[in-house]
């Protein structure tokens, strides 16, 4: 099979079916009709003699083969893309780009308002998307460009994967004042045995703390599961139950309640967060001249240089 005989835009149509899982979310990101992308599949099929995409339901579900080709095919189209983009000088003052950044919610509003205003002093026509992260699918996504950096604590991800430090945050416990049980102090035993609130944006499991926990040999009541730490503060402003966040995380959450904050009574090193960006955007003017905003923003060191 000679390559220069082959539409290469037919791997862009297998990608987009491949992520977004069918025919017609397909079209949409590419901007191209229906039938369009439905004719660049088979003239897919045809050239690898495979299904590569067999319909359940609603859904587009890869056969074997697709799922074999397609990391090759993402990093390669990334690294088309990461090409073309680099070709280019990066200029903040001129650009009409979008920067999208997974993060949690729990960071998010720690350093959006700052980066904000900064972008809109250097780049007024550059945009910003932070959407929800994706921890299962964040390498591939740093890899292909869909995101140009991720946030989140310590993750398990390749060496191709960049990271950088950005905080390392001690866990405490929030309590209402004028709790009946919970004083000045709190104690591993107390702890245990009252009911808590647990934020996370999982259904089902546990947090850090739980993992703690676990490690001592104990266990606790979970009576509440919300996704935001102000929810879990004004809960716990109304009621006897607790919570276990970071120490900035409660500064943020507690700004409109009196809750009192206390130190976690077990051995828990602080969580850690981290920056992280792929390898083919480690020199990407445009990513670097982002990375150093978002880390100033976050308090990091962002003392990166864009190279001439």
């Amino acid at each position: 099979m000679q390559l220069s005989r082959i539409d290469l835009n037919l791997f862009t149509v297998f990608d987009a079916i491949y992520r977004e899982g069918g025919i017609t979310p397909a079209s949409r990101r590419l901007h191209l009709s229906q039938p369009a992308v439905s004719h660049a599949l088979a003239r897919l099929r045809e050239l690898l003699d495979d299904p590569l995409f067999e319909r359940h339901g609603n859904a587009m579900v890869p056969t074997p083969k697709a799922r074999a080709l397609a990391a090759t095919i993402g990093r390669s189209l990334g690294s088309l893309e990461h090409m073309m983009q680099f070709a280019g000088q990066f200029d903040p003052a001129t650009s009409d780009r979008t920067f999208t950044m997974a993060v949690r919610e729990a960071i998010e509003i720690s350093f959006l308002p700052a980066l904000t205003k900064r972008v809109r002093q250097e780049a007024p026509g550059v945009d910003i998307a932070a959407v929800r992260i994706e921890r299962r699918d964040l390498e591939e996504d740093l890899q292909s460009g869909e995101l140009d950096i991720g946030i989140d604590v310590g993750l398990p991800l390749s060496l191709e994967v960049r990271r950088e430090g950005i905080s390392a945050e001690p866990l405490v416990v929030v309590v209402r004042p004028g709790h009946p049980v919970i004083g000045d102090s709190l104690d591993i035993e107390t702890y245990l045995a009252m009911d808590h609130v647990l934020v996370t944006g999982r259904r089902h499991g546990g947090g850090y703390e739980d993992v703690v926990l676990n490690r001592m040999g104990f266990s606790r009541r979970i009576r509440v599961r919300c996704q935001q730490h102000v929810a879990a503060s004004e809960i716990v402003s109304h009621s006897d139950l607790i919570v276990t966040m970071t120490r900035n995380q409660a500064d943020l959450a507690n700004r409109h309640t009196s809750n009192r904050v206390l130190p976690f009574p077990g051995e828990a090193s602080p969580l850690e967060s981290f920056v992280y960006w792929h390898a083919n955007v480690n020199d990407d003017p445009a990513n670097l001249w982002f990375r150093r905003l978002v880390l100033e923003a976050l308090g990091g060191r962002g003392e990166l240089v864009i190279p001439a």
